[in-house]
């Protein structure tokens, strides 16, 4: 089964369902402080999960591009990935876990679908616990499709519930669907713990919502939100048990090959590192990212760096092989929306200008750690925190000196610094739109006012490149060539802090997209939007100050701000210019 195949069917199946297929969101979050990048489908579809209607409906579905850092570390055997597509249907107080378990078991079974056997399939369900009871329906549910009781397992909420991603959210129950990937006969019972059972699906059943003190209520809407892994199942489904086999990956592999000189099953670790950390840096690059010291950029800028690590440990001085990578990784996606002709110029120039970035941090890291006549592991630890210099290279010059890094205190110092990162991310994204809070809403319902200021200040070429918000102030990036003058910055101000004091409506239409754009209304550059959409205007009819396509949430009126002041402006690369604002 090809990637397209295994992607096409899923979207047309819960088409004929009655589900509306939607495009995927972009990488980056785009009004979402809590986290760096959309790592699971449902993320941005939060705000409907807890009661917001959506404009196409109460049945979605999507192929949803994603990216998850947090086992970067672990990239490198046969299923980890940092950017992945999670397939994924939902239900908005709509359906709830009979029908999806029905509609899992026949798109997974039926010969029309994916035709897996049922002897080759086992399930788990939620166990119960203090705060939800065992899940009987779902335990139910799965006897009636004819799965035996020894192909279900009953496992705890480490293994079979979902969220909430904070401290807060909606959450709860799941069911897992497993495939037998080994050729032969399965076991009769199932086993959870033996490795031949590959989880290829997960139906979360979002009934709960936790509350700050760690209490579960109710949910008055009650949802329903899956996930298959393109990646993992079109690897068990081909009979593959190494995801980079599937022609996902093998086109870069079969190209990194051909430049490098090696083979593949020679250096599988460190063909796997490139070839995934080529894939994701192409995507985060389309979707705006730059490669820096802080956030989502400094993400990049580790992944392009690893890579080119792993790169030199193949061959040395191989920094030219990364950029023509690029290639195979629009060649495997020319079937998708994902990549437009023009993007792979930018793609090239941002890792060819990050590369020679990095040979000037690795001639500096050389003379720096020429210094020391012993290398300890905060040493090691310093050189890559200050220089950004690879443990893997620190390795390499010690053993030249006949010393030896101590890894332990290397791989301490670096936990102490994961640790307190996280802490001060905590406090930095505390209180975002996933919550709602006023201030953040306020800050957003901003951005659309300081956009259409900015269009019309600078000129209508103007347009968001990205944004973040926090509790406390905004971050908006648009196109522009060079830093804006003190007279510009005091124009764009007082003609935001105009429409405030005007006390403006903010109201929404759902609309035709293809109308919407046509009469105006605003799109955030590489977004793909649906069919019907959500037209924010703020003003009044025929003189909206500005209409913007968006999801909310935002105020009913501007002069909840009160004032809006510019605090800060900066470069991001080549054109592209950065703000911080703040309201009151």
């Amino acid at each position: 089964m090809k990637a397209s195949d295994l992607r096409n069917k899923y979207l047309e199946f819960f088409k004929q369902k009655g589900h509306k297929i939607i495009p995927s969101f972009c990488l980056i979050p785009e009004n979402d402080p809590t986290t760096l990048f959309i790592s699971a489908g449902m993320q941005p579809l939060i705000p409907y999960l807890l009661g917001e209607s959506h404009s196409e409906g109460k049945r979605l579905v999507d192929a949803q591009k994603c990216l998850r850092t947090d086992d970067i570390d672990e990239v490198g055997d046969e299923i980890h990935h940092t950017f992945f597509e999670m397939l994924g249907n939902w239900s908005l107080g709509d359906y709830f876990k009979t029908q999806a378990i029905e509609w899992s078991f026949e798109f997974l079974t039926s010969e029309k679908w994916l035709n897996i056997p049922k002897a080759r399939l086992a399930v788990s369900v939620f166990a119960g616990d203090g705060d939800a009871p065992f899940d009987q329906e779902s335990f139910d549910k799965w006897i009636d499709l004819g799965i035996s009781k020894q192909r279900i397992a009953k496992l705890p909420k480490k293994n079979n519930w979902w969220g909430p991603a904070g401290k807060t959210g909606p959450c709860g129950p799941d069911t897992e669907m497993f495939y037998w990937a080994k050729d032969d006969t399965p076991p009769a019972e199932f086993d959870p713990d033996n490795s031949n059972w590959v989880e290829i699906w997960n139906d979360v059943f979002m009934q709960y919502y936790k509350e700050e003190d760690g209490s579960f209520k109710v949910l008055e809407q009650k949802n329903v939100d899956t996930g298959m892994g393109l990646e993992r199942t079109l690897a068990v489904l081909n009979g593959f048990s190494d995801d980079y086999q599937t022609e996902l990956f093998l086109p870069i592999i079969e190209r990194l090959e051909e430049q490098t000189g090696k083979k593949y099953a020679d250096n599988q670790k460190e063909f796997r590192v490139i070839v995934d950390h080529i894939k994701a840096a192409c995507f985060l690059i389309k979707d705006g990212v730059v490669p820096s010291n802080k956030l989502q950029g400094y993400i990049l800028r580790r992944l392009l760096r690893r890579a080119a690590i792993k790169l030199n440990s193949l061959k040395e001085s191989s920094m030219d092989i990364l950029p023509k990578l690029i290639d195979p990784v629009l060649d495997i996606y020319s079937d998708t929306a994902y990549f437009k002709v023009g993007d792979w110029d930018n793609i090239r120039t941002v890792i060819e200008e990050e590369l020679n970035k990095f040979q000037r941090t690795l001639n500096q890291g050389l003379r720096e750690i020429n210094k020391y006549t012993s290398i300890d592991g905060k040493t090691a630890f310093n050189l890559y925190q200050t220089y950004g210099f690879p443990i893997e290279l620190t390795l390499e010059i010690a053993k030249e000196k006949r010393q030896q890094v101590n890894l332990k205190e290397f791989e301490e110092e670096q936990e102490k610094h994961r640790r307190q990162s996280q802490t001060s991310s905590a406090g930095m994204f505390k209180g975002g739109l996933v919550d709602h809070s006023n201030q953040t809403t306020k800050l957003h319902t901003a951005s659309h006012i300081l956009q259409a200021a900015l269009k019309q200040v600078l000129g209508s070429f103007v347009g968001q490149r990205g944004s973040h918000i926090t509790a406390w102030r905004l971050r908006f990036d648009f196109n522009f060539p060079q830093k804006l003058t003190d007279k510009e910055i005091n124009q764009v101000e007082n003609l935001v802090n105009q429409k405030i004091a005007e006390d403006l409506t903010v109201h929404f239409d759902i609309e035709e997209r293809d109308r919407a754009i046509t009469e105006g209304a605003t799109t955030n550059y590489g977004e793909n939007y649906p069919e019907k959409v959500k037209v924010y205007k703020i003003g009044s009819e025929g003189k909206y100050f500005s209409k913007e396509l968006c999801g909310g949430p935002h105020v009913e009126h501007t002069g909840v701000l009160k004032s809006f002041k510019i605090i800060k402006q900066e470069s991001v690369s080549a054109g592209i210019r950065r703000i911080y604002a703040v309201v009151e």
